[in-house]
């Protein structure tokens, strides 16, 4: 284990009770899967211990995935220590809700947006959630995993020639 996902782990345990559901080290990244319900506060926690840059905010889909089929990802970055991790937490697709972090980071506020856009997160305390991207009349959002990924109407493929 690292130095820095110890430390980080400890710091979330102590200073939250035992927030962190589990931790890993990807490539030399520390990840920490939080519940859905303190992940504001875990943001505000590690805002507060140095990590006062959000490099990145997005959602993922996991269709296979039953009960967590939808996860938010956080990375965050400290400037001054050079550190950069990792904060997830998964969501069943029936509770799409999250607290907003544009109180914490103004950049969150597109990032935000984005993932309602394209995911249908649904950030309360938003300041202005709409679409970012894409059309307003769309009923659906693009980059969940609910369409096959070919074509099935097509007849000009013929499987021999793709290794099949």
């Amino acid at each position: 284990m690292s130095e820095l996902l110890e430390r980080i782990q400890n710091k979330l345990n102590n200073d939250l009770n035992g927030v962190v559901v589990s931790s890993q080290l990807d490539y030399d990244f520390p990840v920490f899967i939080v519940e859905k319900a303190n992940i504001h506060h875990v943001l505000e926690t590690l805002k507060n211990d140095g990590f006062k840059y959000l490099t990145t905010m997005c959602g993922i889909h996991f269709p296979d995935n039953a009960g967590g089929e939808f996860a938010m990802m956080y990375q965050l970055h400290s400037l001054e220590r050079n550190e950069r991790i990792r904060v997830k937490c998964f969501m069943s697709e029936k509770d799409l809700d999250m607290p907003t972090a544009t109180d914490l980071w103004a950049s969150a506020n597109w990032m935000e947006r984005e993932a309602f856009d394209f995911y249908g997160f649904k950030f309360k305390g938003h300041p202005n959630l709409k679409r970012i991207l894409n059309m307003d009349e769309m009923n659906y959002h693009p980059l969940r995993k609910e369409y096959p990924l070919e074509d099935a109407s097509r007849h000009d493929k013929e499987d021999k020639y793709f290794g099949r």
